[in-house]
Parts: structure tokens; sequence; C-alpha cells
């Protein structure tokens, strides 16, 4: 990668860990279910700009249903019952190691040394993350976080059963991220409607003003469409074993940004437990060199990036956003 890149893939990595923070900001007083609407809502205005993706409806409402309405809906509900961005952050990265998972018993996919190490590794770290809450967060709060990766996880499995899926010429994966986003809206304000209340939705109405607006201006605009933007390019530039790492900054920008702007300072369990649930991610998405590096005549092997290999294509971009087969996935 080149030093722009590099500056770039360290941009992207900021804005989705500071997503987590300026999600707990704007959502004060707004039901999560109703705000989660909103904010896809506003992707779902793009389709005006961005071409259809060539993929079967049924990929794009598999992709919409797991990797966006699921995921999101369970991890801002989960932030509104306590628990702290940076920790929830950290622990939808889990949906590296629960891919791996769902793909072996779903699709038969054998994963490969390196993930199944990282599997354990980061269930270890999670492990940790989970016992050692002190008390800060409810518990029900945590397992909705892992729930959320869950959903990721599973959204990541239709989108690789479904086979390879190309892309609208010139905007990459981001027409599936857009294109999947038509299936949140409503279904997550039924949703909000059902759990919530109308009389919730209705204060949250009341209440919408200038921070929960430049909230969602952030998490739909900046964090969805540029940073996806600016991903593509990176992956169509770069192999994905030189760009993904760099996303493992997120969860870090997270935790920072939650202690500095909210004065939410994790204890020492969950930064121990953290470090070894990313150290988990980032052994899983390792790239395998084969015949030990070396080619037949005893030269130098050419590395093949993980998602040109079957048995690695489940080694997923851990970041917290929708994602889709271009970015290892989902």
């Amino acid at each position: 990668m080149t030093r722009r890149d590099m500056l770039l893939a360290a941009l992207v990595a900021t804005m989705w860990g500071f997503n987590f923070v300026v999600i707990d900001w704007g959502m004060r007083g707004i039901p999560p279910l109703f705000f989660v609407a909103v904010r896809f809502a506003v992707v779902a205005l793009a389709v005006v700009f961005v071409p259809r993706p060539v993929a079967s409806w049924k990929t794009i409402v598999g992709v919409g249903l797991f990797m966006s309405l699921g995921q999101f809906a369970l991890l801002y509900t989960s932030i509104a019952l306590g628990l702290q961005p940076g920790i929830a952050a950290l622990l939808l990265q889990a949906q590296v190691v629960l891919t791996i998972v769902v793909a072996a018993l779903a699709l038969r996919e054998r994963p490969n040394r390196m993930q199944t190490i990282g599997v354990l590794v980061g269930t270890v770290g999670l492990g940790v993350v989970a016992l050692g809450r002190g008390g800060d967060a409810p518990a029900i709060a945590v397992v909705m976080c892992l729930l959320a990766a869950l959903s990721w996880a599973i959204g990541n499995v239709i989108s690789r059963k479904a086979g390879p899926v190309a892309p609208a010429k010139r905007f990459g994966a981001l027409s599936l991220t857009v294109w999947s986003s038509l299936v949140v809206p409503l279904p997550a304000l039924a949703l909000s409607a059902l759990i919530e209340g109308p009389d919730a939705i209705a204060a949250g109405i009341a209440v919408f003003g200038w921070r929960p607006l430049v909230s969602t201006l952030y998490t739909a605009g900046l964090c969805t469409l540029v940073g996806y933007a600016i991903f593509n390019a990176l992956l169509a530039r770069n192999r994905s074993a030189s760009v993904v790492p760099w996303v493992l900054l997120a969860p870090v920008v997270a935790m920072i940004s939650a202690a500095l702007l909210l004065a939410q300072i994790p204890n020492g369990w969950e930064i121990i437990g953290g470090v070894v649930l990313v150290g988990g991610v980032f052994i899983a998405n390792a790239p395998v060199r084969r015949g030990a590096g070396r080619g037949p005549g005893g030269t130098a092997q050419a590395q093949v990036p993980p998602r040109t290999r079957p048995s690695e294509r489940t080694a997923i971009t851990p970041m917290p956003q929708p994602a889709s087969p271009r970015s290892g996935t989902s």
C-alpha cells in the first residue's frame, strides 16, 4: 500500500470507530429501533444515484435483513440498554469468528488452521470481556450485542452462499450496501411500533433535534456511503490482506473516543479480553502461504489473497457497517 492509501485506510477505520460514540450521543431520548429506521431511510435515498447490483432480490433482501436490520437493531438496542460504545465496537468484532463457525455448519466449509486458531483465541477474548464487565453494563446488553454480531455473521454466509455478486459499474460493493438498505426502514419502524410503542415514537419525533440529525448524517452519510466508497477503492487498488487489518483500529478508536468524550473507561478485564479478541480476529484474517512460501523451484511463491481461496472466503472484514461480498463478506 502507498502512504496515501494507508492514510485513507486509517481514516476509514477512524470514522467507523467514532461511529459508535456518535450513535450513543445522538440516540439519547430517541427509541433505538426508530433511530435505525431513520438511519437506513437516509441511506436508502442513495438508490437514486447508485444502480442496482447484479444480484438476485433474494440476496439483496437477505443481506438487508441480517447485515443491516438484524445487526443494527440489536446493536442500537444494546447501546440504549447501557452498553458502552467502545465495548460494543469490540464485541461486534465477534462477527468474524462467528462467520467462520456459521459457514462451517451451514455451508460445510472447513476452516483452515489459522481460522480455527483465530476462532479459539477470539472466543477466549469474548469470555474475558463478558466475565469482566464489572457490572458496567447489563448482561442483556452484552448478549444483544453478540446477537448483533451473529446476525451479521448469518448475513455474511447468505451472501457467500449466493456466490459472487457482480457489483454495479463504478460503485463496487457500495451498490449492494445501498440497495439492501431498502429492506430496513419499514420493518424497523414496525418493530419500533410493536416493541417500543407509538407513544415512544411520538416522543422521539418530538425531541428529534440537531443532535440526532447530525448523528444520522454522520452514520448514514460519512460512515456508510463515504466510508464504503473509500474502502472499496482501497480494495480495488490493494490486496485485501493489506487493507483488512487496518479496520482493527475501529474498536480502538471507539474505546479511546468513549473514554475521552463520554468518560467511559473500560476496566482491566475488558481491555485484556478486547486485546485477545482483536488478536483472534487478526489471526482469522491472516493470509496463509502455500508450500511454506516456496514454489517448486525453490523460488519465493506469490502470496494468494485470502478471498481467492474457497476455504478462506469467510475471513470477514471486521467493521461496524453492513458489509458486502467485495469486502470479504458480507
